[in-house]
C-alpha cells in the first residue's frame, strides 16, 4: 500500500510520544510506502485533490526498560521522491493535523472531499471531522456525559456554576488542556475569567459540572472503528488540576471498566457513521467529556505500558478494509 499522512511539519513531532510517528512506523514494518504531506501543501486540480507530497523513510523507536529511545536523526526524507500527486494514487489518506479547527484546518478538509473514497480511503472522513468539535459532539450522548452547558452568557454560566458550586470551562477549539478553567462558586474573578474565555461575550464556551472523580485520573480510551483497542489512564502533577499529558500529567496504565465499554458502544454506531475512525474518547469516573477526532494521540504510552501495537494494528485494520472493498 502507499500512505499519505498529513501532518505539522515532521521535525516538530516527537518520535516518542507522538501517534502519527507510530503508525508510520507500522507501515513502514508492515511493507508500505509512507508518504508524508502537510495542509498547507494540498491543492484542488481539474476537480480532484492534490498534494506536494515526499516520501520518508523512519527508524523505528526503541523501547528499553519501560522508555522509548529515538536515533537522531529519526527519519529521512527521500529527495528524489517529490511530487505534486494526485490524493487518489494513494491508497489511503490519514488526516493527522493537530488542532485548532481554525480556518487553515477546515479549508484542508475541504480539499480532502475531493478525493473519492472508492479510490482512496480517508481516516478521518473530512466531512465526519468539520461536524465533529470535539467538545460539542459529546452532548448528543445524554446519557453519558456530566451536566453540561454551552454559552457565551455571562449570567448563564454563573447561575448553572452557583447551582453546581464548581465547574470546569473549556474553549470549544483548543487542545491539550489549553484553556480549561476551574470556576468556583463566590470566586471575586468569576467575571474576569468568563469575560476573557467568551471574548466579552462573542464566543461560546462549554462549562462541566466539576467531577471529583478527575483526581483519579482522565481516562483516555483509543476507538478504532467503534471498538476500543486500548486505554490508559492520565494523572495531573499535583500543581495542576488538569491531567493532559500537555499539561504535565503523567501516565498510567490502566484497564476499561464495563461503564466505559458501554460508553464506547453507545458512541460507537455514531462514530462509524460519521466516518470518524480513529477516535480517542474522555472518560472521567464513568462519565465521557470529549470525543477527539483530528488527531487523537496515546498508542505511544498505551503501547510502552500494555506491551501492544496499536500502530500495527490500525494499519492491519487498513489492509483488511481495502482488501473488502476490492472483493466487492
Amino acid at each position: 500500500m502507499k500512505l499519505a499522512f498529513i501532518i505539522d511539519p515532521i521535525h516538530q513531532l516527537d518520535p516518542c510520544h507522538d501517534t502519527s510517528v507510530a503508525m508510520m512506523e507500522a507501515a513502514q514494518i508492515l511493507g508500505h510506502e509512507v508518504w508524508i504531506t502537510q495542509a498547507n501543501l494540498l491543492s484542488v486540480v481539474e476537480g480532484k485533490a492534490w498534494a506536494i507530497l515526499q516520501r520518508v523513510e523512519l527508524i523505528p523507536v526503541e523501547l528499553v526498560e519501560g522508555r522509548y529511545f529515538a536515533a537522531n536523526p529519526w527519519y529521512k526524507l527521500s529527495a528524489g521522491q517529490r511530487a505534486f500527486a494526485c490524493l487518489e494514487t494513494m491508497d489511503a489518506v490519514l488526516m493527522r493535523t493537530d488542532p485548532p479547527v481554525n480556518d487553515a484546518y477546515l479549508f484542508a478538509t475541504y480539499v480532502l472531499d475531493y478525493i473519492d473514497q472508492n479510490k482512496t480511503l480517508v481516516i478521518n472522513s473530512p466531512n465526519g471531522i468539520r461536524g465533529a468539535n470535539e467538545k460539542m459532539y459529546a452532548l448528543q450522548f445524554t446519557d453519558v456525559i456530566p451536566e453540561t452547558i454551552v454559552s457565551a452568557d455571562k449570567q448563564v454560566i454563573r447561575e448553572f456554576v452557583d447551582a453546581k458550586g464548581a465547574a470546569v470551562l473549556k474553549p470549544l477549539g483548543n487542545k491539550a488542556g489549553e484553556g480549561i478553567l476551574f470556576l468556583q462558586s463566590g470566586d471575586r474573578n468569576f467575571n474576569s475569567i468568563v469575560e476573557l474565555s467568551t471574548f466579552q461575550g462573542r464566543v461560546p464556551v462549554m462549562v462541566q459540572t466539576y467531577l471529583p472523580e478527575a483526581k483519579d485520573g482522565d481516562k483516555r480510551i483509543i476507538l478504532l472503528n467503534g471498538e476500543p483497542i486500548g486505554a490508559l489512564n492520565r494523572l495531573s502533577s499535583g500543581s495542576d488540576f488538569r491531567n493532559n499529558m500537555a499539561a504535565g500529567g503523567t501516565v498510567a496504565q490502566t484497564t476499561i471498566t464495563p461503564r466505559e465499554q458501554e460508553i464506547c458502544t453507545q458512541v460507537a454506531e455514531k462514530l462509524r457513521q460519521d466516518g470518524l475512525i480513529f477516535v480517542g474518547i474522555d472518560v472521567i469516573g464513568g462519565y465521557l467529556t470529549e470525543v477527539n477526532v483530528t488527531s487523537p494521540t496515546g498508542i505511544r504510552e498505551i503501547d510502552r505500558l500494555d506491551h501492544t501495537h496499536l500502530g500495527r494494528d490500525v494499519i492491519q485494520w487498513i489492509e483488511q478494509t481495502l482488501k473488502s472493498k476490492k472483493e466487492k
